[in-house]
């Protein structure tokens, strides 16, 4: 794979979030039953990081809690994509029933991912709404899925990729189209 184009550099991809914090804050007011859910592994940091936004827009006395979600074990292509699935870790430390969760994906792209999230979510509880929100869809659904809050829609084909880094684990914060070497290329 290789890089072909920047979507975002670290102040857009900060502009984003800012703006899907917002909305966040517009929809819901009060914050008292939102409850934030990140989905492995970097929906969790641009989780944190909306959280940490609204408190401050907010003005709230503590921080706005967040939680983790693996949807590994609930994915329908696991047990033929993957040998082994890499389990990581699910921390949702406050209860989800008849609370407003807003689950945090980094790119939305066929849909599978957020069903997968939607089944390990119900798991943990039965919530009164669960609305998505993604840094970037990129389209080609194949589920009725879609995002309720975007940092920003992009068109890519089917073969490309896009790759988001965080500082928390890559040390920059970038999020880029990538090509399969040989692929729609030169």
């Amino acid at each position: 794979m290789k890089k072909i184009e920047l979507i975002m550099d670290a102040h857009a991809l900060d502009l984003a979030l800012t703006r899907i914090s917002h909305q966040i804050l517009e929809r819901y007011g009060g914050l008292g039953s939102v409850r934030i859910v990140g989905m492995q592994s970097r929906g969790v940091f641009l989780a944190r990081r909306i959280a940490a936004k609204i408190t401050a827009m907010a003005g709230l006395g503590s921080p706005l809690k967040t939680g983790i979600l693996d949807t590994t074990l609930y994915r329908d292509d696991y047990r033929s994509r993957l040998r082994q699935p890499e389990v990581r870790v699910t921390d949702i430390p406050f209860d989800i029933n008849e609370k407003s969760v807003v689950l945090v994906d980094d790119v939305l792209f066929t849909g599978r991912t957020v069903r997968a999230a939607l089944d390990a979510l119900m798991d943990h509880g039965r919530p009164r709404e669960i609305q998505l929100a993604v840094l970037i869809d990129r389209g080609h659904r194949e589920l009725p899925i879609r995002a309720d809050y975007v940092g920003r829609k992009i068109t890519t084909s089917p073969t490309q990729e896009v790759s988001l880094k965080v500082s928390e684990l890559d040390g920059e914060d970038s999020l880029w189209l990538m090509e399969f070497e040989g692929e729609g290329g030169q």
